[in-house]
């Protein structure tokens, strides 16, 4: 039995993984699959992958190619979900910000370093056209850390899943005024370099059962009451992201890689562009 550790957030995208574990299906290839929660985000992953901690990271794509940039340390083999990641832009219900433009000289909120929510607040800056070079951060490291965070200072703002935060802005503690698509697929699967080299058909085999799981996840009878229950959000709002959610069998092609290498060069987060070929593995 090949031992695979495999790190993600917390959240109903990774349910098919949790799926595939508790159904025994990655057992009966061969694998023993231990799957890590890190709701600290694709930064702490980016950090877990550079020590031998974890083997692969669901991770989001600017996130991962802006690391693998600094540190290659792991490639991609495949895209997760190909549709967008719908960021929600929330302040504290109580705060006086109102529109976007209310947000240019605040602090953003940020799980980390080089996380999600830290590069999408320079695309925002970006789209918005204020100075990027400009922005303030706080770290909070997670989803509560924020929660805490803007209900002690409301002059901050915070950028996460909206349908994670639904339930907060529903119960009044966030308030969203608006939201962010990501201009490229939103996660991805990388794997760390030595352990792909050494076990490349353990990965394989890893990739062929997630990806039959995924192909069929929106039509598994009660799929969104399952999600409801588990991850405690509105049966509504499970139907309507389950609708939008696009999963992906298929490495990221060169355009697409090449919209998020644009970008980070444009918001100067990276220097210099690494080649497809160097960050991109073919299964």
């Amino acid at each position: 039995m090949k031992k695979i550790k495999v790190a993600g957030v917390p959240e109903h995208f990774n349910l098919p993984w949790h799926l595939c574990i508790e159904n025994g299906e990655f057992e009966a290839v061969g694998l023993d699959v231990e799957w890590t929660d890190v709701p600290e985000g694709s930064g702490k992953m980016c950090e877990l992958l550079a020590s031998n901690k974890v083997d692969v990271a669901v991770i989001l794509t600017e996130a991962m190619v802006k690391y693998l940039h600094e540190n290659p340390v792991a490639q991609i083999v495949q895209t997760y979900v190909k549709s967008p990641l719908y960021w929600g832009i929330h302040v504290a219900s109580q705060s006086n910000l109102k529109e976007l433009s209310d947000l240019k000289t605040q602090k953003a909120a940020i799980s980390r370093l080089g996380s999600g929510s830290h590069l999408m607040s320079f695309v925002l800056a970006d789209q918005q056209g204020w100075d990027t070079k400009a922005l303030e951060f706080e770290m909070v490291y997670h989803l509560q850390g924020a929660v805490d965070k803007l209900t002690q200072d409301n002059s901050h703002y915070f950028l996460w899943e909206q349908w994670m935060t639904k339930p907060l802005v529903d119960k009044g503690v966030f308030r969203k005024i608006g939201t962010l698509p990501t201009p490229w697929p939103c996660f991805v699967i990388a794997v760390r370099k030595d352990f792909l080299t050494e076990n490349s058909a353990a990965i394989q085999s890893m990739l062929e059962v997630i990806n039959t799981t995924t192909e069929e996840f929106a039509w598994i009878p009660s799929m969104d009451r399952t999600i409801a229950a588990r991850y405690e959000l509105p049966l509504e709002d499970v139907k309507a992201w389950l609708q939008k959610t696009q999963w992906s069998s298929d490495v990221i092609s060169k355009k697409q890689y090449q919209t998020v290498v644009d970008y980070l060069l444009k918001l100067q987060l990276i220097s210099s562009p690494k080649n497809y070929e160097e960050l991109i593995k073919k299964m």
